[in-house]
C-alpha cells in the first residue's frame, strides 16, 4: 500500500445523490446529549461497513457551535494515522472526565466571567495540538462572535479554501466559540496572513449568532454551489432535496417551568444576567436563534417533500439543574447521559409552528431514524466510492 493513500473519508458529492450535513448546537456540559446521539448513529455505520469507520467518514460538512464546535473539532481533526482524533464514544468520556475541571462549581463573581478558563484552553489545547483549520478530515463549519467588529465570524473549510478565510488553530476556534458570556472570558489571538501581516480576532461563543448552526452549515455549501464548484456538479443553489441533514440540539428547559412574564417584569440589569443561578438573557437569545433555524429548515423540507431527509433530535422537556451548561456535578453528567439514551427511545419530533414544542409526526423513533440515516449515509459512500475516478486509482494501485 502507498503511503499517500487518503483516508476513507467521503469522496466529493458529484458522485453521489446527496449533500450530508451534521449540525450540533451549543449548551455547555449538555454536549453530552447529542454525543451520546452520535455514539449510537457511528455504531449503526460501524455495524455496515466495519469498525475502523467514524463520523467523520460520511459527512460533507460538519458545523457546531460552542460546545458542539468542540465536538465538531474532536470528530474532524486528524490523529498521527491521519483518522480522527476520536470516536463519538471517546467524547462522552471526555465531558464526564474534564467537565468537573472545566466548570468548578463556585459561586457567581460580579468583577468577571463564572470560570476563569484556563483547565478548558489546557486540555483544548492538549488534545488538539498545533493542528489548523484545512488539516480537519471533512469540511467544518463553526461560527463565533467578534465583540470588537460586533459581527459574526464563521470558520469555514470552504472559504478556507476559497482564501477568504485565515488557517487558525482548531484549538483557537474551538475556544472562542465556546466563550460563553458571563461563563466564561472572550478570546484573543492572531494570525498570520499570506501578506505577511496579522489578523487578530476578539471572539466570544458563536451561540450569539447561531446556536443552532444547520442553516449555517447549509449557506456555506450554498455558496460554493453558486461559485460552481465542482464537487457540487450537477446540484443547484435552491436545490435543497439533495441535503441530507442530521441536526443534533443539546436539550432546552421545559417551556413551563422556566421564566414567566409575571417574574421577568420585575427585572432589571442584574435580574436579567443572574437569576437563582441562571442566566435568563443568554438563555433566551441561544434557545430563540435555535429554534428559529429549526422552524425555517422544517418548512423549507416539508415544502420540498423531504421531510425524510432533514432528521433534528431535541430534548424540550428539560428540568432543574440537567437544564442548566455547568453545573458538573457527577450526577448531572450521568443523568446527561441518560437523557441522551433515553431520547433515542422518544419518537421523531418537529417543532409545532404554532406552539414552539415538539410534537412526534409518526410512530418512529429517534433511534429507528438514525438506523435508516447510518443506511443512507453508507449506500451514499459506496455510491460514491464506486463512481470516484481516485477511488479507482488508489484500487488499482493497491
Amino acid at each position: 500500500m502507498e503511503s499517500d493513500l487518503q483516508s476513507p473519508g467521503m469522496q466529493p458529492p458529484t458522485y453521489g445523490k446527496l449533500v450530508t450535513v451534521l449540525s450540533i448546537d451549543g449548551g455547555g456540559i449538555r454536549g453530552i446529549i447529542p454525543a451520546t446521539i452520535l455514539t449510537f448513529l457511528e455504531k449503526q455505520l460501524q455495524a455496515l461497513d466495519g469498525e475502523d469507520v467514524r463520523i467523520a467518514d460520511y459527512f460533507d460538512v460538519i458545523s457546531g457551535t460552542s460546545t458542539g464546535g468542540l465536538v465538531t473539532a474532536m470528530l474532524a481533526a486528524p490523529n498521527q494515522n491521519n483518522r480522527p482524533l476520536f470516536a463519538a464514544k471517546d467524547i462522552i468520556e471526555f465531558y464526564l472526565e474534564h467537565s468537573p475541571k472545566i466548570f468548578p462549581q463556585m459561586e457567581y463573581g460580579f468583577s468577571g466571567p463564572k470560570y476563569d478558563g484556563k483547565y478548558l484552553h489546557k486540555i483544548i489545547q492538549e488534545k488538539l495540538g498545533v493542528t489548523k483549520l484545512h488539516q480537519t478530515l471533512t469540511n467544518v463549519v463553526v461560527p463565533t462572535f467578534d465583540v470588537k467588529k460586533l459581527q459574526p465570524t464563521i470558520f469555514s473549510s470552504y472559504e478556507l479554501k476559497n482564501g477568504n478565510c485565515l488557517d487558525p488553530m482548531l484549538s483557537d476556534i474551538c475556544i472562542s466559540t465556546s466563550a460563553a458570556p458571563t461563563y466564561l472570558p472572550a478570546h484573543y489571538f492572531s494570525v498570520k496572513t499570506p501578506q505577511g501581516g496579522e489578523k487578530e480576532f476578539n471572539l466570544i461563543d458563536g451561540g450569539v449568532a447561531a446556536n443552532n448552526p444547520a442553516l449555517v452549515a447549509i449557506s456555506e455549501v450554498t455558496k460554493e454551489v453558486f461559485r460552481g464548484n465542482t464537487d457540487f456538479f450537477p446540484i443547484k443553489p435552491m436545490d435543497y432535496g439533495r441535503f441530507l441533514v442530521i441536526s443534533l440540539g443539546t436539550g432546552v428547559p421545559k417551556q413551563e417551568e422556566k421564566y414567566t412574564a409575571k417574574a421577568a417584569r420585575k427585572w432589571g440589569f442584574l435580574g436579567w444576567l443572574l437569576n437563582d443561578g441562571a442566566t435568563p438573557l443568554v438563555d433566551v437569545f441561544t434557545n430563540a436563534s435555535a429554534d428559529m433555524v429549526d422552524i425555517h429548515i422544517s418548512v423549507v423540507f416539508q415544502a420540498l417533500h423531504s421531510e425524510a431527509s432533514y432528521l433534528r433530535i431535541q430534548d424540550d422537556t428539560l428540568t432543574g439543574i440537567a437544564s442548566s451548561v455547568d453545573i458538573s456535578t457527577k450526577e448531572n453528567l450521568n443523568n446527561l447521559v441518560k437523557i441522551g439514551e433515553d431520547l433515542l427511545e422518544k419518537p421523531v419530533s418537529r417543532i409545532n409552528l404554532e406552539t414552539g414544542s415538539f410534537e412526534p409526526v409518526g410512530d418512529e423513533k429517534n433511534k429507528e431514524a438514525l438506523k435508516r440515516f447510518a443506511k443512507i449515509l453508507s449506500d451514499e459512500k459506496r455510491l460514491r466510492d464506486t463512481r470516484s475516478p481516485k477511488s479507482t486509482r488508489e484500487f488499482i494501485r493497491l
